[in-house]
């Protein structure tokens, strides 16, 4: 039976990855950001080359430098992404990511949300929520409680990159309510929160686990097919 992580063996897995497998933090960023651009361009095809845009949401963190990654992908997959990116961060991985979407002539809204709730949100068809990851613990700082906010009450589909920002990694959304996304993409393994999970589509991204890894920690990883870089768990 595949594993779902808690949070501590989250973090072990990765510093695993990066201590004893010798996986950079970059080359990591862009197996997931990719295996989620690859996800969203399975599920929703008929986004592309249409006028709908999707709006992908940033964290000033590794989940953060997933979606810049992801949005460079769906340019390249034929999609219209535009980023918020409410807390930049000064490392300079971050900052060549975010200069390779600009680069890709990939918009970079205000950071303010009543900006981006003025554009209308049905123009986009799709929003990422690539806000909080794995290392997230409550509660939600003050510069993202109104985009979190607007993702609690929009209707336009959500896809949450690993973990559904606002959620504890463990025991799932918080007692008020949180994010309720269409679709996740679960990295490396799923997490516990993931048992919570109530939308359409659950993919396992991150074909990248070497084999020993895997039985260190019992993960029991289902095959991905062919050379797929995902797997629809639901």
């Amino acid at each position: 039976m595949l594993k779902y992580l808690n949070q501590t063996e989250s973090i072990n897995v990765d510093k695993d990855l990066f201590e004893k497998y010798k996986f950079s933090v970059d080359q990591l960023m862009e197996l997931a950001g990719q295996s989620c651009a690859i996800a969203i361009a399975r599920t929703y095809p008929s986004l592309k080359n249409s006028k709908q845009k999707i709006l992908i949401c940033c964290g000033p963190g590794n989940n953060g430098g997933d979606g810049l990654v992801c949005a460079r992908h769906l340019k390249q997959f034929g999609y219209l992404p535009e980023i918020y990116y409410p807390k930049r961060t000064n490392n300079t991985l971050y900052e060549n990511l975010l200069h390779q979407c600009i680069e890709n002539d990939i918009p970079l809204l205000k950071d303010d949300v009543e900006y981006i709730a003025s554009k209308q949100l049905h123009q986009f068809g799709l929003i990422v929520d690539a806000i909080f990851g794995f290392s997230f613990k409550p509660p939600i700082r003050d510069t993202f409680i109104p985009i979190i906010h607007l993702l609690k009450n929009t209707t336009v589909p959500i896809c949450s990159i690993d973990i559904p920002s606002g959620w504890s990694v463990e025991d799932g959304p918080p007692t008020e309510g949180g994010i309720k996304p269409e679709m996740l993409v679960s990295l490396t393994a799923p997490k516990l929160c993931a048992k919570k999970f109530e939308g359409k589509y659950h993919y396992l991204g991150g074909r990248f686990i070497p084999k020993k890894l895997d039985k260190a920690y019992s993960l029991n990883l289902p095959e991905y097919p062919g050379t797929d870089l995902i797997l629809l768990l639901n």
